[in-house]
């Protein structure tokens, strides 16, 4: 038996599909009027070049940021504390829970090209009026059983569910570097307290020592007094000065007493009591890397945070403008229908609806047109915040950099000075005790030389931190 070409359409034209193969190929022949567009990266040469202020531009990719935490904070104690601030931290835990919802949103997106199925069973008893359109021809009342699916699905013609899908991914990834740059926020700041917690507790142990000294000095000073060689007014100098030392202890004490708060908030515990090492025993061996500019692109949380930003408000744009161009539908739905119950299962309850739509939006209030000039705005904010962000990580990253050089260098002035006031204090002491000194040359230089070591501790505290100020800056800490 031969079919020709014509008898063989004759017979697919009757076909229910037949109509809607040929709506979707019509529909198919103009996704070459548009197209969702592929999210590229903006030009930054301009913004990367002289990202970072400094004479010595770096030309290898490595960067300290790529070092992990364990091995560039080396204290057992430190260590300890960070581990369990990543596990308890609550700005950790709540940005996991925003990791996670913003994880569900992507997992709908991708669930986007599949279609949507619900199933429908009902029961209907409806009294009728006699008097009514259908009461005049039933008696009684109408109940009806319905036992029913429906399916629906939308056709991606224009990239819209893919737009959106990538969209949600971006946003999802987002909320992934958002969490990165907690932790390493997180990191640092674990870190500054316990190093300040060190610097205090070493100055705690200078004053203390300058008090127990001061207080020697006042029992000498009134023995002189006694002898005739000085007068009231040095004994009264020195029992200021040893209370001076008694209340900047206890000023010291009070600031202890608040970074282990702080600490204990960090690590997500009730205040309490830190143990701890020494501050002389810090050594953080490590390689000043700050890697070419581009790679804050990579490492920073946040500037990767700010592009995941740019891709979404992107691909939201893709879908803004896809909604200009029709839209292709396809639904069915079918099941059993019965007045009677006993009979809802026969074959003559059976029915069955097959739908498909092709729409496109004539006039909407200017809705879509408003919806696609909005989302023009957004993607344009998303770049320049983009940029505004690198640029921050920039500075941040020069000012680091810088700082640690300055404590560096100043470190040695410090230490110079230290120990020049030290002689100074010893010898104003020994000429005292000879009478070829005055009693107010010895209390400035002893005054002198205390602040001298307070400061030296701040600059070797403050020379560490400039190290986890740069760490930080160039995004390490969440690996």
């Amino acid at each position: 038996m031969t079919i020709n070409l014509k008898t063989m359409l004759k017979i697919m034209k009757r076909h229910p599909l037949y109509n809607f193969a040929i709506l979707s190929l019509g529909a198919l022949l103009l996704t070459g009027c548009f197209a969702a567009k592929n999210y590229e990266r903006p030009n930054l040469d301009d913004t990367v070049t002289n990202l970072y202020r400094t004479d010595a531009l770096p030309t290898d990719s490595l960067s300290m940021a790529n070092v992990a935490w364990k091995d560039l904070f080396t204290d057992s104690y430190l260590q300890q504390y960070i581990e369990e601030g990543l596990q308890n931290n609550m700005d950790i835990r709540i940005a996991l829970q925003q990791v996670l919802a913003a994880e569900a949103y992507a997992k709908q997106g991708k669930a986007g090209y599949l279609p949507t199925l619900n199933a429908t069973a009902s029961a209907t008893h409806q009294e009728l009026a006699k008097n009514s359109q259908f009461g005049s021809f039933f008696n009684g009342s109408i109940e009806q059983f319905e036992l029913s699916g429906s399916l629906s699905w939308e056709a991606d013609i224009w990239g819209k569910i893919r737009s959106n899908q990538r969209a949600t991914n971006a946003s999802y990834l987002r909320s992934v570097s958002a969490h990165q740059a907690v932790k390493t926020s997180l990191v640092a700041g674990i870190v500054t307290a316990y190093y300040q917690l060190l610097a205090l507790d070493e100055q705690l142990e200078v004053t203390n020592q300058t008090i127990e000294a001061r207080n020697k000095s006042v029992t000498t000073i009134q023995a002189l007094k006694d002898a005739g060689q000085v007068t009231q007014v040095a004994v009264d100098q020195y029992v200021a000065q040893y209370n001076n030392a008694l209340a900047l202890k206890v000023d010291i004490e009070a600031s202890i007493f608040k970074t282990e708060n702080l600490l204990s908030i960090l690590l997500g515990k009730s205040p309490q009591h830190f143990e701890r090492g020494t501050l002389e025993s810090q050594q953080l061996e490590t390689d000043i890397k700050l890697g070419v500019p581009a790679v804050l692109l990579s490492n920073r949380p946040d500037v990767m945070a700010a592009e995941y930003q740019l891709i979404e408000a992107f691909e939201l744009t893709n879908v803004a403008r896809s909604n200009f161009y029709p839209s292709l539908s396809i639904g069915a739905n079918g099941g059993f229908q019965s007045l009677e119950l006993d009979k809802l299962f026969s074959v003559n309850s059976l029915f069955a609806t097959l739908v498909g739509n092709l729409t496109q939006p004539i006039f909407n209030q200017r809705k879509i047109r408003t919806q696609y000039e909005v989302s023009q705005a957004q993607q344009e904010q998303a770049l320049l915040n983009f940029k505004k962000t690198l640029l921050e990580a920039g500075s941040e990253v020069s000012n680091a950099l810088y700082d640690y050089n300055a404590e560096t260098e100043k470190f040695e002035y410090r230490l110079n000075e230290a120990e020049a006031l030290r002689r100074a204090e010893s010898n104003s002491e020994e000429l005292l005790n000879y009478g070829y000194a005055n009693y107010l040359d010895l209390l400035t230089a002893r005054q002198n030389a205390l602040n001298a070591e307070l400061n030296m501790i701040n600059n070797k505290l403050n020379q560490l931190l400039s190290i986890v100020n740069l760490y930080e800056a160039l995004g390490g800490g969440w690996q």
